[in-house]
């Protein structure tokens, strides 16, 4: 029998993040976050992501009024923080042996410059972690994902602010200091390149706050106050707990040439370098010359101290971690030529791919070219901490969800990822399903785009008993991680 051979230390996990699934927004002191803003909206085109991951002060201030939780998804989420016990168990019989959280600073800090920290909120994750450490689940931390406090935003301007620095730096301080010992990989930004894309999730930037300023400027100077606190959480780390591992995380979406007409090779070789720019950033120490260039073209200037630049050149992260979910084409001409959806982005249909329900193509090889690239570019371990594929989940009759779709998905993508493993010469640390159990949508905030290997009876308004049921999926998984260090190659090829 031909196998994949897996070190014995290799990561196999799920991943989560605390404003996705937590809930009790307004529990046990925790202040409210940009995420508690974000709400389902049937009516909006889903395929306009700029105007569904805008916000203005108005929408705000009208979420502020709002008490409730129903239609206000990431306010609910799946309940996790009451949950999290019998999810845990559910989790460790498929057999992983990590999971990635995130901490919500809003738990922790409720207004993000409090002076001291809320002990209720400690407590939550002093019990998370002892259960994570009992079940044997190693926790992958990201201490900010999509959920910064909204005092935050509302009067200090959010990223753009230095101040904010300070804040997220004390924040870091007390969580690391408090779990070093139960955490030994940590992840100071989610997808830090998506403030380019998405500011107000990424940033809690909102346009209208800034009317005499250029708001593309207000982006790329947040942007280097996040490479700023990412430098000095990455500082703390190594030099107080120089045994703890700390990660650069970005977004990849692969791209291709549309054909090979030199110029569409001489774009996607552009797009792809683009996207480099942030990982470039914190693992080699310094901004990219292309990245700097971009921001002249632009008129765009951005303070940077020489301190600053010192601090991010001593303190480049130890691994790169990375989403992953489809790719795209481009091309320099893109007029006549079908555009389809990806992760928060658009771009060419290739049509050599197949397609999910919400337009992102599934491409398992594209994964693999990612792997070899960043591992080439860097030479520092990589993980994969977000792969999975969205999908509009059934429950049956008999309570059951038989998700065949998304054991394709993920046999295709981890028999390349085994592929790469044992034929590339990469230092891959982990693979990590998104998610665990059904969350809500980061993107849409919305249920019905489900990810989890455990449905969770929920839907997109917040109806529902919250119960949960293991998928087809969560049965897949737990007799692929039942092979261990020996994993069977026709498992993955049937």
């Amino acid at each position: 029998m031909t196998v994949y051979n897996v070190p014995h230390d290799f990561l196999w996990g799920v991943a989560t993040s605390a404003n996705q699934v937590e809930g009790a927004w307004n529990k046990d002191s925790k202040g409210m976050s940009i995420a508690d803003c974000e709400r389902f909206n049937p009516y909006q085109d889903l395929n306009d992501y700029q105007k569904v991951n805008d916000m203005t002060t108005a929408e705000i201030e009208s979420a502020i009024q709002d008490k409730s939780s129903k239609s206000w998804g990431k306010r609910h989420g799946v309940d996790f923080y009451h949950y999290y016990q019998s999810d845990l168990k559910l989790l460790a019989k498929t057999g992983i042996n990590s999971m990635r959280i995130s901490i919500a600073w809003s738990r922790i800090f409720p207004n993000g410059d409090d002076i001291k920290p809320n002990p209720k909120g400690l407590e939550f994750y002093d019990h998370l972690f002892n259960k994570m450490n009992e079940l044997g689940i190693q926790p992958v931390v990201t201490l900010s994902h999509y959920e910064m406090p909204l005092n935050l935003v509302l009067n200090y301007n959010s990223w753009y602010d230095p101040k904010i620095i300070d804040y997220f730096d004390r924040f870091s301080k007390v969580v690391i200091e408090r779990y070093h010992d139960k955490v030994k990989y940590w992840i100071p930004i989610n997808e830090i390149d998506s403030i380019i894309r998405h500011p107000y999730s990424s940033a809690g930037l909102i346009k209208d706050r800034f009317p005499n300023k250029d708001f593309k400027e207000v982006i790329y100077q947040s942007m280097h106050h996040q490479f700023v606190a990412a430098a000095k959480v990455t500082k703390y780390i190594h030099e107080n707990y120089p045994d703890l591992k700390v990660g650069s995380m970005i977004t990849s979406t692969m791209v291709y040439p549309y054909n090979s007409d030199p110029r569409n090779m001489l774009k996607a070789t552009q797009v792809m370098r683009q996207s480099y720019n942030f990982s470039d950033v914190q693992l080699r120490g310094k901004y990219p010359q292309v990245l700097l260039k971009q921001m002249k073209d632009m008129g765009i200037h951005v303070k940077m101290s020489n301190e600053d630049l010192q601090l991010i050149k001593d303190n480049t992260a130890d691994f790169v971690a990375f989403s992953y979910y489809s790719s795209v084409c481009t091309a320099y001409d893109t007029e006549g030529l079908k555009i389809t959806k990806a992760n928060r982005t658009t771009g060419v249909y290739n049509k050599y791919l197949p397609t999910s329900e919400w337009g992102w193509q599934i491409d398992p090889i594209g994964l693999r070219i990612t792997l070899i690239n960043l591992y080439d570019r860097y030479q520092k371990p990589v993980f994969i901490v977000e792969n999975g594929l969205g999908a509009k989940d059934k429950l049956t009759p008999d309570f059951r969800i038989h998700d065949q779709y998304r054991i394709d998905y993920l046999r295709a993508h981890i028999n390349e990822v085994l592929k790469s493993l044992s034929e590339d010469g990469i230092e891959l640390m982990g693979y990590m399903i998104w998610g665990a159990t059904d969350m809500v949508s980061a993107s849409t905030t919305q249920m019905s785009k489900r990810y989890g290997l455990i449905y969770v009876d929920l839907d997109d308004e917040g109806n529902g008993t919250y119960k949960r049921y293991l998928k087809d999926s969560y049965y897949w998984y737990q007799k692929l991680l039942s092979f261990k260090d020996e994993i069977p190659v026709s498992y993955l090829t049937k």
